[in-house]
């Protein structure tokens, strides 16, 4: 009962806090060249929201970004004085009750700890959210919204119920509920964004959700990285990750050496080496919907083809990433003893990610879409280095890998094995598969991410 007591009152104290905010910021009327972006997640973690951010500021707006900061956002972020970051705080997870009292707790918490965020905040002409994650935060940037004559606008990345079904089971009560909130509330913004076709139609047809599809694009430093800037990296990365580091000392003590590259002491020049590995690289968020199992199980098969004597490199694989399952994962890594190949699972620096993806070889991805409607951003920005990738499929995967033409679509690890074993057949061959992958994405002549936001947001967010 006291506890009970005490919650009102809190809660009553929040609200007339509130008033008063709100009061003050009636007053002061709106700022219609300032927007809000809304990440209820790392920032860091979350490029379509930075580059929104980005692109904003490029137009003209100020722009306040909120969300938790685990992670280091880009440079260009955090140097532009016209872009304020807002700290969000996580509630740390309880350790007592049951999983629905611990997850109501949290969502109350979110709920009143935004609104109070948002209404401290300088009136915004747009509040942009990403969704996921939207409970509670559509329904509490719809209020901010209403009262302070902001346009609500979703950019829908997923669907956060069929995230949540990954790990609780489609017919959970959390999940159906966590269905119903969304498919409501998602019908209070003014405007939509999505990243595939094929989720726009399932909007409109399921949900009835008017949306206009803004694909993901690679920002202009996800590009193909010089071997100067690439033996930098890897010698960078030898300090820390045994994978990096050369497998023989050359014979002149001055000069450098990485397992991929040497630079001559005299000239200065770098080159490749003759006999180097091949080098893999996926990135994930170490989460229910990429299973890097099958990654493993292909690479367990790659190694077998070596040692039955075919004429294969060997491979470092580099995954990247932080996440939940990272711990899993590195245990079935630390249980296999392969001699060709070695695997590691750094986290990198944002400037350094780019840079990776523009010296590697070939790219993989493990992820398929929780609601099958989302595309992986990790894929967009592979192919912005002109990287060629190897992709697991499912339902959309098409509006963003032609099979055969930029890349390699897979089903499971057998078909991933074989893929890789024709890929480095003749490794590091200039006419071979890979080589004419990656001619393909140089003469595709991709439109990056800030012409497409032009052509595409800028208009909707000037015309409403």
């Amino acid at each position: 009962m006291a506890a009970s007591c005490v919650a009102v009152l809190v809660m009553a104290a929040s609200l007339l806090l509130l008033l008063l905010v709100l009061w003050k910021r009636w007053r002061r009327g709106r700022a219609d060249w300032h927007v809000i972006i809304v990440v209820l997640g790392d920032v860091g973690r979350s490029p379509r929201m930075q580059y929104h951010a980005l692109s904003f500021v490029k137009s003209g707006f100020s722009v306040t970004l909120m969300g938790f900061c685990n992670s280091r956002p880009y440079d260009e972020l955090l140097q532009n004085n016209r872009i304020q970051i807002v700290s969000l705080t996580e509630l740390p997870k309880l350790a007592v009750g049951p999983h629905i009292f611990q997850y109501g707790v949290k969502v109350v918490f979110q709920s009143v700890y935004l609104l109070w965020k948002l209404m401290c905040r300088e009136p915004a002409a747009y509040i942009f959210l990403q969704n996921p994650p939207g409970l509670p935060a559509i329904a509490v940037c719809w209020l901010v919204g209403c009262l302070c004559a902001s346009k609500l606008v979703i950019d829908w990345h997923n669907y956060g119920y069929s995230i949540m079904g990954l790990v609780h089971g489609s017919s959970h009560p959390l999940v159906l509920l966590a269905k119903w909130y969304e498919k409501l509330c998602g019908r209070l913004s003014h405007l939509n964004l999505c990243v595939t076709n094929s989720m726009r139609e399932d909007l409109a047809q399921n949900w009835g959700i008017k949306a206009v599809t803004v694909y993901d694009k690679p920002a202009s430093f996800f590009k193909e990285t010089p071997l100067g800037l690439q033996h930098r990296l890897f010698m960078k990365l030898s300090c820390t990750y045994s994978a990096f580091k050369a497998c023989s000392e050359p014979l002149d003590p001055d000069t450098e050496r990485s397992a991929f590259t040497e630079r001559d002491p005299q000239s200065g020049v770098v080159t490749h080496l003759r006999e180097r590995p091949a080098l893999l690289v996926s990135s994930t968020s170490w989460t229910e919907d990429e299973d890097f199992s099958i990654l493993l199980a292909a690479l367990e098969k790659f190694e077998q083809l070596i040692l039955d004597g075919e004429s294969l490199p060997s491979l470092v694989c580099v995954i990247t990433g932080k996440g939940p399952l990272k711990e899993y994962y590195r245990g079935l890594i630390g249980q296999k003893h392969f001699q060709h190949i070695q695997v590691c699972t750094p986290w990198l620096e944002a400037e350094d990610y780019p840079l990776l993806l523009g010296s590697a070889d070939l790219g993989v991805c493990l992820h398929k879409s929780s609601s099958g409607l989302d595309l992986p951003m990790k894929v967009v920005d592979m192919f912005g280095c002109c990287l060629p990738v190897c992709a697991v499929n499912f339902q959309c995967l098409h509006e963003l890998v032609k099979h055969d033409e930029n890349g390699l679509v897979f089903e499971g690890p057998e078909e991933l094995a074989a893929q890789l074993q024709m890929l480095f057949s003749a490794f590091p061959d200039p006419t071979g598969k890979l080589s004419q992958f990656r001619q393909n994405l140089r003469e595709s002549e991709q439109l990056r991410w800030d012409e497409s936001w032009k052509q595409t947001v800028l208009p909707l967010v000037m015309d409403t």
